[in-house]
């Protein structure tokens, strides 16, 4: 083993293509394969993901042991002048988190969901290309497009099956994203007017070095750049588009994209501690506070939501603006020990959520006797006519009818399990790792009580409403989640056992447990995210590997200088 690991760190920053060269292979190789061969593209598929896991994890088993970045310089240009991808504890946290729910939402598609529509498994890798690409990159301009890549696969994978529904919610999820595409060119423009740069280490330095005329400047291109950023977390109030958009995509679909708003999150947090860290001189901190108040109304909002929400779609979009918005206000906090008990409780809601969209699913199949997962509003069903018929001879093909076990009550048990899993981690309640998370940012946030500010100057009231929030919100939280699940659960004796089809059931069954290690491995877990956090808010380790990482030396090259006259 010390050997492979020796290998790793020879191989790293070459390593670090692969979650983004794998994906973007494989789905232009797949698109040469006609729709006709449908298992051979999921095979494909299915080993690129599972390859893309390994090569996440040994990445996370790396930055786990090296407190330096690494760094991979394209075209073995030195920043900030070229192109770097900067691996460290975040970014590799984010690349194993994207993987794992990606395998698994691939793997419930199988079962039917492939079917609806044309290049689902093309659309998904392009997807899993600009994820993965947004967590690595070092460089604004390039976020950019990794993000427009994500951003344009997820159109193809939102409209996935049709439908009046998905069609209504797909044109206002491209048109609300286009206009956060156009606020991130714009703010990227302004930044590298002001900086001449956009390199994210780079702009660390330069930050400080702005002029005192052009400061107001400089926050307003933040402040544009950050809007195009919390539209993504879906933050009050530019979060109207989430839930009708990933309620309407499927179930597989819906679980990929719990992924999307910790893309919001992620560059936030990762742009913030860097540009506008303690050593940003009269800009330091700049935001802190829009942070923290704006994702406070974000949870409340979300909260309520949840309570309103009578479909269980909507639950878990409701569910993932509720996740959101607490890791915005814990991040404006500007708290180490805040962000490391964040960092925990990111993994922890995103599966919660993930697994609640594959849930919702199963039971309304369940519910409406294999029909749809789609509630049948009367001003609906004619519309829907089709794709009930298409969906349900779907369920009969025998093919496919590899089902866990016979149609038994274990099967309705294994959906109420999870389902229970889920209820407790979203409410934030022992003993799951949601509870842990929670435990730990209130932790966190008990001398801030007794305090005069917080590093921001924040009034102790405000504290003390962060405070109430993380309980208030887990319990509207439960008493949502309870009353779904007495409705589905408890009140359906009557009706016939679910049947649940074996690649959907690994599917949830992987999910949930990845919760139950990060619970029965928080001491580890709650480390290495402590680790995480001292990191962020000491960005000058991030900021000396990215500007004093050289080019690999050419002895061609040398040679040739050598022999010149």
């Amino acid at each position: 083993m010390p050997d492979l690991w020796l290998w790793l760190g020879t191989w790293m920053p070459h390593l670090m293509l692969v979650p983004i060269l794998l994906p973007m292979t494989t789905g232009a190789l797949m698109l040469l394969l006609k729709e006709e061969h449908q298992r051979s593209k999921i095979m494909l598929s299915t080993l690129s993901l599972v390859l893309g896991l390994v090569v996440a994890i040994a990445l996370l088993h790396w930055s786990s042991q090296h407190p330096t970045p690494g760094v991979y310089l394209s075209g073995n240009w030195a920043a900030p002048f070229g192109i770097s991808l900067v691996l460290d504890r975040l970014s590799a946290l984010m690349l194993v988190l994207t993987y794992a729910i990606a395998l698994a939402a691939s793997v419930f598609a199988m079962a039917r969901w492939y079917k609806v529509g044309v290049h689902f498994y093309v659309l998904f890798q392009f997807q899993l290309m600009g994820l993965a690409g947004a967590f690595l990159t070092g460089d604004l301009f390039n976020l950019f497009v990794f993000f427009e890549i994500m951003l344009a696969a997820s159109y193809g994978l939102l409209l996935h099956g049709s439908g009046r529904l998905r069609v209504q919610a797909g044109l206002h999820y491209v048109a609300i994203n286009l206009v956060a595409s156009s606020l991130l060119l714009i703010g990227t423009s302004m930044l590298y007017g002001l900086t001449g740069t956009l390199n994210m280490a780079d702009l660390a330095q330069q930050i400080p070095l702005v002029v005192e005329a052009d400061r107001a400047l400089l926050h307003s291109a933040a402040a544009i750049l950050a809007t195009a950023f919390l539209i993504k977390a879906a933050v009050w109030p530019v979060n109207f588009w989430l839930v009708p958009g990933y309620s309407a995509a499927t179930a597989p679909v819906g679980a990929l994209f719990a992924l999307m708003t910790k893309v919001g999150v992620y560059t936030l947090l990762r742009l913030w501690t860097l540009m506008f860290s303690s050593s940003a001189g009269a800009s330091a901190l700049f935001g802190g506070q829009w942070l923290m108040v704006g994702g406070m109304v974000t949870m409340l909002v979300g909260a309520i939501g949840m309570l309103a929400a009578t479909r269980l779609t909507y639950l878990a979009g409701y569910a993932a603006i509720t996740s959101s918005g607490t890791l915005l206000a814990a991040t404006g906090f500007g708290e180490p020990a805040l962000l490391a008990g964040l960092l925990y409780y990111l993994p922890s809601s995103t599966l919660a959520v993930a697994i609640l969209f594959l849930l919702a699913d199963a039971i309304d199949r369940w519910r409406t006797h294999g029909t749809s997962q789609i509630d049948l509003d009367d001003e609906e069903a004619p519309f829907l006519s089709h794709e009930l018929l298409v969906t349900d001879h779907m369920n009969l093909d025998d093919e496919e009818q590899a089902l866990i076990g016979r149609p038994i009550p274990a099967a309705a048990a294994f959906l109420g399990l999870a389902f229970l899993l889920c209820t407790l981690v979203v409410a934030g309640l022992p003993p799951l790792s949601g509870f842990l998370g929670k435990l730990a940012m209130l932790t966190a946030l008990l001398p801030l009580t007794s305090a005069v500010g917080s590093p921001l100057l924040l009034p102790t009231a405000s504290t003390w409403i962060f405070f109430a929030l993380l309980i208030g919100s887990g319990l509207l939280a439960l008493i949502a989640l309870t009353r779904a699940g007495i409705r589905h659960f408890w009140a359906a004796h009557e009706r016939a056992a679910p049947e649940i089809r074996l690649t959907e059931g690994l599917a949830i069954a992987a999910l949930t447990a990845l919760v139950l290690a990060l619970t029965i491995h928080a001491p580890s877990a709650l480390h290495y995210t402590s680790s995480t956090a001292a990191d962020l808010h000491n960005p000058q380790g991030y900021i000396d590997a990215v500007l004093q990482a050289r080019p690999i030396p050419n002895p061609g090259a040398a040679g040739q200088e050598e022999e010149a006259p």
